[in-house]
C-alpha cells in the first residue's frame, strides 16, 4: 500500500483570491501532491486548503505554501473573526493509509525544523506531534493570538519547538502537528423534529447529556461532590454530534464529527444511531458523508455488514464499498460515487492502466510491437489469477450449503486471496511503469560530465527498481501457496481442480517473474545487489517448485 499523507493548512487570508491562488499554485507545482479543496471564508478572513499525496511530496508542498504565505500575507494588517497567530496559522498532517501516526509525527518534525531554519518562523508542535502535554491543545498554544505573541513568545514556557524565539511581525507564528482524520457524517431520520434528533445525538456523542434524577431532560440535575453537574457519556467515543433540520431535504439529521476512526468507525456510529432511533420510535432512513473519506472507512463497514449476514467476507474491494453504501444508505440523498468520495481513488491516475483494459484490449496490446507490457506484467497477472482461484475456492467452501458452520473458518483465506489478487494486479501496472522509468533514464541528457554522471545514476536506480518489481511479484505470489494448499486439502471438493490450476498459475508467476529479475540484473553495476537478488530468486523458484508439486499431489489424490 502506497503511503498517503493529507495536509490541511489554514492560511490567514480569505478575501483576496489572488493571494490565495499564489499559495495554491505552489502546492499544485509539487509533483506527487494533489490539491483537493480550497475553502475561503470572508468573515473569518481565512482559507482552509486540503491536499494529499506521497509524504515527501506533501511536506515539500506544505513548506512551499508556508513560504509563499509568509511572503504574500502581512499579519500586521490582518483582521478576521477566527482566532489566528500566523500567516500559516495551523498546518496539521493526517495519515490516510500506508503510514502510521508515529511516521507522520516524524514528517511533522522534519517540516517544522525546515520552516524554522530556512524561513525563521517560530514553530510550535501540537496534538500527536506535541513534545509536552501542555502543547497538545491548539487553543492553548494560540491563546493571545498574533498580537499576544509579541510578549508571549519571550516567556521561557513558550519557547518555540523550532525556529527563533523571536516575534515574527510579518508572518507571525505557525503550529504544525499530526491529528486523526475527521469525518463529517450526517444520519437521516424519519422526523422533522430537531428536539428528537438531538435526543439521538446526545445518546451517541461522547459528551452525552447531563444526568438528571428522574432521567428526563427537565428533571433535577445530579451533582457530584464538588457541586458540578454529572454527565452520562454517550455510546461513541471521539464523536461530537447535534441534531438539526435540513430544509433542503425536509428531514432532521444527526450531524456528527468523527474525530478518531479507531475509537468509533463509521459503521459503529451508524449502528449506534440506528439503535437509539429505534429505541425512540424513530427510523434511520439513510446517511451522507460530507467531504472525502479514507478507503478503509468504507471497506471496514463493508466487512461489518457482510459479517452480520453470516456470509463470506472474501469479496472484492468494489463489492465491500457497495455493501457499505447500501447498508448505510449513503446514496439516499443523492448519487454516491466512490471515485469522488474516497481519497485514495482521487489520487489514482486519470490515464487508463493495464488493469483497466478488457481482456481483448490487453491481449491485443500484448500481441503488438509495443515493448511493454511484456512478460513481467503477464507474470504478475498470472499470479493474480492464481490468488483469485484460491479466493474462489474459499468462497465456494464458506458459502457451501451444509458448510455454513465453517464460514468463519474459510473467511481468512478468502480475504487473503482478495488482498493478494489486488497487490498482484497493482504490480501488473507497476512492472510496465518500471520499464518506462528505465527508458526515461536512457533519454536523459549527456552533454556535460555532470549530465553523464546523473544519467548513469538514474539508469542504475531505474534498473534496480525494474528488478525489484518482478521480485516483489515473486514474493507476493509465494504467499498464495498457503492459501491454495489449505483449499486443496480442506476446501470444497468440487473445486479441487481450481486449487490445482491456482497452484500452476502461481508457479508460472514465480518462474516468469524470476526471469524478469535476472534479465534486469544484467544492466546493473552494483554486483553486491545483483548477487543477493540472484540468490534470492534461485531460492524462491526452488521453493515454488516444491510447494506447487505438493499441492498437485493433493489435487491428484482427490480427483
Amino acid at each position: 500500500m502506497k503511503p498517503i499523507l493529507e495536509c490541511i493548512p489554514n492560511f490567514s487570508e480569505g478575501r483576496d483570491m489572488g493571494v490565495i491562488k499564489q499559495i495554491t499554485d505552489v502546492i499544485e507545482a509539487v509533483e506527487g501532491a494533489k490539491l483537493l479543496d480550497v475553502d475561503p471564508g470572508a468573515s473569518t478572513n481565512r482559507t482552509v486548503v486540503t491536499f494529499v499525496g506521497d509524504p515527501e511530496a506533501v511536506i515539500e508542498a506544505a513548506f512551499q505554501a508556508i513560504k509563499k504565505a509568509s511572503e504574500v500575507i502581512d499579519m500586521r494588517k490582518h483582521t478576521g473573526t477566527h482566532p489566528r497567530m500566523g500567516a500559516t496559522d495551523v498546518c496539521p498532517l493526517v495519515p490516510i493509509s500506508g503510514i502510521s501516526a508515529e511516521e507522520a509525527v516524524k514528517y511533522a518534525h522534519k517540516l517544522a525544523e525546515r520552516v524554522g531554519k530556512e524561513l525563521n518562523i517560530p514553530i510550535y508542535l501540537y496534538e500527536q506531534a506535541a513534545q509536552t502535554p501542555k502543547r497538545q491543545n491548539l487553543a492553548v498554544i494560540r491563546a493571545g493570538e498574533y498580537e499576544g505573541f509579541a510578549d508571549k513568545i519571550y516567556q521561557e514556557e513558550w519557547k518555540p519547538d523550532y525556529g527563533p524565539q523571536e516575534f515574527h511581525a510579518k508572518a507571525g507564528q505557525t503550529v504544525i502537528g499530526v491529528r486523526d482524520f475527521l469525518v463529517a457524517y450526517n444520519v437521516n431520520l424519519n422526523t422533522q423534529s430537531v428536539r428528537r434528533a438531538n435526543s439521538v445525538a446526545f445518546d451517541i456523542r461522547e459528551k452525552g447529556r447531563l444526568k438528571t434524577e428522574d432521567g428526563t431532560p427537565w428533571g433535577k440535575k445530579v451533582l457530584d461532590a464538588d457541586g458540578n453537574p454529572v454527565r452520562e457519556a454517550g455510546a461513541c467515543k471521539s464523536v461530537k454530534a447535534i441534531g438539526w433540520f435540513v430544509e433542503e431535504y425536509g428531514v432532521a439529521q444527526v450531524s456528527a464529527n468523527l474525530t478518531n476512526l479507531n475509537d468509533s468507525p463509521l459503521h459503529v456510529v451508524f449502528e449506534e444511531t440506528r439503535k437509539s432511533a429505534n429505541h425512540r420510535g424513530l427510523r434511520v432512513t439513510g446517511s451522507e458523508l460530507v467531504g472525502l473519506v479514507p478507503k478503509k472507512c468504507l471497506v471496514d463497514a463493508g466487512y461489518y455488514f457482510l459479517q452480520q449476514q453470516g456470509v463470506s467476507l472474501g469479496v472484492s474491494e468494489e463489492d465491500l464499498i457497495l455493501i457499505a453504501v447500501k447498508s448505510m444508505g449513503l446514496d439516499e440523498l443523492g448519487p454516491f460515487d466512490p471515485k469522488k468520495k474516497v481519497i485514495e481513488y482521487q489520487l489514482e491516475s486519470e490515464e487508463r492502466q493495464l488493469t483497466d483494459l478488457d481482456q481483448r484490449e490487453f491481449n491485443n496490446l500484448l500481441a503488438s510491437d509495443a515493448p511493454a507490457p511484456g512478460g513481467g506484467s503477464v507474470a504478475a497477472l498470472v499470479g493474480a489469477l492464481g490468488a483469485s482461484l484460491g479466493a474462489m475456492v474459499a468462497n465456494l467452501s464458506g458459502n457451501k450449503r451444509g458448510w455454513d458452520h465453517r464460514t468463519a473458518e474459510f473467511n481468512p483465506y478468502a480475504i487473503q486471496g482478495q488482498q493478494l489478487k489486488d497487490e498482484l494486479l497493482f504490480l501488473v501496472n507497476e512492472d510496465t511503469a518500471a520499464f518506462n522509468k528505465v527508458m526515461e533514464a536512457f533519454k536523459l541528457p549527456k552533454k556535460s560530465e555532470a549530465d553523464q554522471a546523473a544519467r548513469k545514476q538514474a539508469i542504475e536506480d531505474a534498473s534496480k527498481y525494474a528488478a525489484l518489481v518482478p521480485f516483489r511479484v515473486m514474493e507476493t505470489a509465494m504467499k498464495s501457496y498457503d492459501l491454495l494448499k489449505a483449499m486443496a486439502a480442506e476446501g470444497n471438493p468440487n473445486s479441487i481442480t481450481d486449487a490445482g490450476v491456482g497452484a500452476l498459475c502461481t508457479h508460472t508467476a514465480v518462474q516468469g517473474a524470476g526471469l524478469n529479475v535476472e534479465i534486469n540484473l544484467g544492466g546493473i553495476e552494483d554486483q553486491v545487489f545483483c548477487n543477493e537478488m540472484a540468490s534470492k530468486v534461485k531460492n524462491l523458484v526452488e521453493s515454488s517448485t516444491k510447494l506447487s508439486g505438493e499441492i498437485m499431489e493433493i489435487v491428484r489424490s482427490k480427483m
